[in-house]
């Protein structure tokens, strides 16, 4: 009996660091290569249209508006926002649904790997993904999959192909008003239209702005020179 259970754990943890070295090769290969697909993309109910864009060729307010909409604090956390996790947790005890509170990393692993939906599962996948990714790729390239793979309309994934369907030009070419407008698609891009804004979306892109403007130009500076 004691030979037949050592028999099964050992391999349980054959596969399991079998499993967490594929990730590992997977994750570091990402690092430098555009993914392919992702998650999202293969669960679409929509034709998918994406098109890469460097983040070097990008203005610089883009990746700015989305930190500024989504994660302001995504320059200093790990990948995982301890303080709105709790404020989520928190609520959701008082009766409320459980709420997003998702970095931006974690956006990432949840686009690339994960699926839709609010579970206590999910959510820890996605944290430890999300870690993995801060390990492994670290800001500038999180920030850069993000904007490639984020989800900005019915089957339209990133911000090239996103700026070309609504603003006929390259995103290297958005204007900063522009960049603010496709930020605030993000909670939900399937609804939203960058060019036909809702009074609540108009004054969105307004406080997207002044939050541009607040954390200053440099702000992601350290991260993305």
């Amino acid at each position: 009996m004691a030979k037949r259970k050592f028999d099964i754990f050992s391999k349980a943890w054959t596969i399991i660091w079998r499993a967490l070295l594929l990730l590992v090769v997977v994750l570091l290969l990402l690092r430098f290569v555009p993914p392919p697909t992702t998650a999202f993309m293969l669960q679409s109910p929509y034709p998918v249209t994406q098109d890469w864009i460097s983040i070097d060729k990008l203005p610089s307010y883009m990746p700015l508006a989305v930190v500024a909409s989504e994660d302001q604090r995504f320059p200093n956390h790990f990948g995982v926002d301890f303080a709105a996790i709790s404020k989520a947790l928190s609520q959701y005890d008082d009766g409320d649904s459980l709420r997003g509170a998702s970095t931006i990393t974690q956006q990432t692993a949840k686009n690339l790997f994960l699926w839709s939906g609010r579970s206590f599962v999910r959510k820890g996948l996605e944290a430890g993904f999300a870690v993995s990714l801060e390990t492994l790729w670290g800001k500038k390239r999180i920030l850069e999959v993000y904007l490639n793979i984020a989800e900005f309309g019915q089957g339209i994934y990133g911000v090239e192909a996103a700026s070309q369907h609504y603003f006929g030009r390259s995103a290297s070419k958005l204007t900063m008003n522009q960049a603010a407008r496709l930020a605030i698609m993000l909670p939900s891009p399937r609804t939203r239209s960058p060019n036909d804004l809702t009074f609540y979306l108009r004054q969105r892109v307004i406080w997207v702005e002044r939050q541009m403007q607040q954390l200053g130009s440099d702000y992601l500076t350290p991260l993305l020179d």
